[in-house]
């Protein structure tokens, strides 16, 4: 039986070095941003390379949302799914995810406002995703027997071997050792998008140590930010503790 996890989270995460920890697990395969595609063709954002990520993961989001619950290619035990919460457009299905199991990974929004305004700084309210991710955290939580996992980055960085170890518990499969380190470099399944954005992942070769940031953030930015507050406290109550 395939165990597919799905893993919301916004941009300027540590997604795609949690993907990696997963990816380095022999017993499974990953999938990074299935619907980055269908998300830059619907909302017409210019995002780097956003020609190149439409022609490769296409713009069918009900085809993608199937692959989701088939099982990977190569047919491992478990499929690892990068998601990002800005992706399910609002016309986009959910009953799609009942068959996931849906995790939340999260971080402070000032963090994530200053680090994505690094990179984009026409950044919106909608790009950061803060208010998406609740609102399916509520859908998941409303029908699962179960409250759904929330994962701190802060947490999660001030202790990655404790936390994996809970997490992989809650998942039913045993914790790993590779799970906390990983060569560097790019891989086959990383996005065509990597590129762009994925420069300090591929010289990764862990999970860097957590830095105490209060970032200095311009009015409009922290409008953003303080916006984006009561939506990650409210899954920050939620999060797992070692």
């Amino acid at each position: 039986m395939t165990l597919r996890i799905a893993m919301w989270s916004g941009p300027r995460n540590i997604s795609t070095a949690m993907m990696r920890a997963f990816e380095n697990r022999p017993d499974t395969e990953v999938w990074d941003e299935p619907f980055y595609g269908h998300y830059l063709h619907r909302t017409g954002i210019q995002h780097p390379g956003a020609g190149e990520v439409i022609a490769d993961q296409g713009t069918d989001w009900q085809a993608i949302a199937r692959r989701c619950l088939e099982d990977p290619p190569g047919g491992s035990p478990v499929f690892y799914q990068k998601h990002m919460t800005m992706h399910l457009l609002p016309e986009m299905g959910r009953d799609w995810m009942h068959g996931l199991v849906n995790c939340f990974l999260i971080r402070r929004p000032d963090q994530v406002v200053a680090s994505y305004g690094r990179v984009r700084p026409d950044v919106t309210a909608e790009d950061v995703g803060f208010r998406q991710q609740a609102e399916l955290y509520d859908y998941v939580a409303g029908t699962a027997t179960t409250p759904p996992l929330v994962i701190d980055s802060r947490d999660f960085l001030m202790n990655p071997r404790p936390m994996l170890e809970a997490m992989c518990d809650q998942f039913g499969i045993p914790y790993l050792g590779e799970m906390t380190s990983w060569p560097p470099g790019r891989r086959d399944s990383d996005g065509v998008w990597g590129k762009y954005w994925y420069d300090s992942v591929w010289k990764s070769t862990s999970f860097e140590p957590y830095r105490d940031r209060e970032p200095d953030l311009g009015p409009a930015l922290r409008k953003i930010a303080d916006a984006a507050e009561p939506f990650y406290q409210s899954l920050y109550r939620q999060r797992l503790v070692v």
